[in-house]
């Protein structure tokens, strides 16, 4: 701890003083790393390798206690603060330059109640944590596809992948959260307790305060589903895209099913002349019956002449895992995201355009197939706005080399402006890089008067502002 001394901790010309740095360092029972410390560089990389953050202090706490103090360490000094979780978040808000980061990752914990089917989830958990958890059990948490997902950002934000038509987002399935707001204080939200912050929390972001646990209802879930890839040419897209669309229209809550457009990747059931070519792929997932959602699935499978199906009965952790391969940490990231109501052909048009103008072999287009449970949740019920919207695109533009970063921003924001006005314009929190702040009022809609009133009782001087963030409704007024 003596390496506190050197007092790195800074926002403009402001300085911390040595006596604070120990008082706040002697009482601490986690670790506390600055660029004097070898885990350093380590501690500040996050999962997007465009974001290169040199932080003054990471605060690895170990439990609530280590998070109080760390906000009114930051609140006290003026300092600027950040929160990391799981550290997977595109904008790369969980680092901060020059401030502190409350680094939650540590706090993995998650403790099933099979009787009550209930689980309370630290901060730091993933979603892989989480469900080896919860499937010991036949239980499950409806969360994401990338199994590498930090539980916090994607609960925060909203939460949605291959069980949300069945169970709601993993927002909807949340019962109370354990909270430490702005004044350093730890408080419980829930339905009947401080019912407007936990409003807020179910899709508000970070905005509102460190949640140190979560607790969530858990659903029933076989070890099994019927889920896997169907692979098509690209040359098919159009056709492949609408039949897609129609087969939806019927399909039950338990069916999910995903497009990727990409370049193939050198999958070892796809023949290797095809590596390397664009394609589509539809994603499927069935959460029930094997033998439902086989005949549930037929008319999606039988869409085309695919170069390969590979869907069938697969362990429900190993499906969670499937695209793991292709989100690994250290890439250069850039997402652009729309919410459409429906897949129109003029939307279909645009993004087979897109396809044609791949910038890089590890870019691509996936549309999220939502809707479902998660639809009939009213607008109004959680800051999470976007209950219409029946797909979710993401644009998703990947790279290794600083040289292509203009090419490939360019590619994802030129798709974000031709497919405008095809959507509903909202947006999910969780899929919009650093640039996108002046989206933010427009992504919650109706809900964002009420989240900057709620900021204003809850974090008045916006010490929570590394975040798609929501200003106090002193300042939104005032702006």
């Amino acid at each position: 701890m003596d390496n506190l001394n050197l007092t790195t901790l800074q926002k403009g010309q402001t300085m911390v003083n040595d006596a604070a740095m120990d008082a706040f360092a002697a009482g601490f029972r986690g670790s506390l790393l600055t660029n004097k410390d070898m885990d350093y560089n380590d501690a500040r990389a996050i999962w997007n390798a465009m974001i290169d953050r040199r932080p003054g202090l990471i605060a690895r706490c170990a439990g609530a206690a280590d998070v109080m103090r760390a906000v009114r360490f930051a609140r006290d000094n003026n300092l600027l603060v950040s929160v990391r979780g799981g550290g997977h978040g595109i904008a790369g808000n969980a680092v901060c330059e020059g401030g502190v980061v409350i680094d939650l990752s540590a706090m993995k914990s998650v403790r099933v109640d099979a009787q009550t089917r209930r689980a309370r989830i630290e901060p730091g958990a993933t979603l892989g944590d989480v469900d080896k958890e919860t499937m010991a059990f036949g239980l499950v948490l409806p969360t994401g596809i990338n199994s590498t997902t930090g539980i916090a950002g994607l609960t925060l934000g909203g939460g949605f992948g291959w069980l949300t038509r069945k169970f709601g987002l993993t927002l909807d399935n949340l019962l109370s959260v354990d909270v430490v707001t702005a004044d350093g204080e730890l408080v419980k939200a829930s339905e009947t307790e401080k019912p407007d912050l936990f409003w807020a929390l179910r899709g508000g972001g970070g905005n509102f305060g460190v949640v140190t646990s979560f607790e969530f209802k858990l659903n029933p879930l076989k070890e099994e589903v019927f889920a896997g890839l169907v692979v098509h040419p690209f040359a098919d897209a159009e056709k492949v895209l609408r039949e897609y669309r129609q087969a939806l229209e019927a399909a039950p809550d338990e069916l999910t099913c995903w497009v990727v457009m990409r370049q193939a990747p050198p999958l070892p059931f796809l023949p290797a002349e095809w590596h390397g070519k664009e394609i589509v792929v539809l994603a499927m997932c069935y959460c029930g019956d094997i033998a439902a959602g086989e005949k549930a699935a037929a008319r999606l499978r039988g869409i085309g002449k695919p170069i390969a199906d590979v869907v069938g009965p697969v362990p429900f952790t190993g499906w969670q895992q499937a695209f793991d391969p292709l989100l690994t940490p250290g890439a250069r990231n850039y997402w652009k995201s729309q919410d459409f109501a429906s897949l129109s052909d003029a939307a279909i048009d645009v993004l087979l355009k897109a396809v044609g103008k791949l910038p890089g072999p590890e870019c691509e287009i996936f549309i999220g197939h939502v809707g479902g449970a998660a639809g009939r949740v009213p607008t109004e019920a959680t800051a999470f706005p976007q209950r219409s919207s029946h797909f979710v695109m993401n644009v998703h533009a990947r790279w290794r080399e600083t040289g292509m970063d203009a090419s490939c921003i360019g590619w994802a924001r030129e798709l974000f402006e031709a497919t405008k006005p095809h959507a509903v314009g909202t947006a999910y929190i969780n899929f919009m890089p650093e640039d996108e702040t002046d989206r933010v009022e427009t992504a919650y809609g109706a809900n964002y008067h009420r989240l900057a009133e709620i900021k204003l009782r809850y974090d008045p001087n916006n010490l929570f502002r590394m975040n798609q963030n929501v200003k106090p409704m002193a300042a939104v007024r005032a702006a």
